[in-house]
């Protein structure tokens, strides 16, 4: 569960929990992108992670970790700091969610109930003409 009430499992456990699937499918069913799903429930459930510990936590391939990370960067969700590599390679880039992920929860929210009255009003504007 995301608030904490049971213990996270340890950072080199590479697969999600069920819980962390059944909340991944969620969602998706709501419109998510399946990598920006997975990539979310993953970042709320580790403080911070590089892009390597993504993928193999999330069972996706760098491809599709960086379109979510900058999806999810577009969308204020995700910042990322560097640290320099421990050989002389480009620096790693650290990720973390940049709001609580109840805030992210929320604006899921009104975007869909903006999207649901939209629908709506549309549905009404066409009993105005069938009438």
């Amino acid at each position: 569960m995301i608030s904490g009430v049971h213990v996270m499992r340890a950072r080199n456990v590479l697969y999600f929990t069920q819980d962390e699937e059944d909340l991944a499918n969620l969602l998706i069913r709501i419109g998510l992108k399946r990598n920006v799903a997975r990539v979310l429930v993953y970042l709320a459930h580790n403080p911070e992670a590089t892009s390597r510990e993504i993928e193999r936590g999330t069972d996706l391939r760098q491809p599709e970790v960086s379109l979510a990370m900058a999806s999810m960067i577009d969308l204020g969700w995700v910042s990322n700091r560097e640290i320099k590599a421990e050989n002389k390679g480009r620096p790693v880039k650290i990720y973390r969610l940049s709001r609580p992920i109840s805030e992210i929860t929320d604006a899921l929210e009104r975007e869909k109930r903006e999207q649901a009255n939209s629908q709506l009003s549309l549905i009404q504007q066409i009993r105005r003409y069938i009438q």
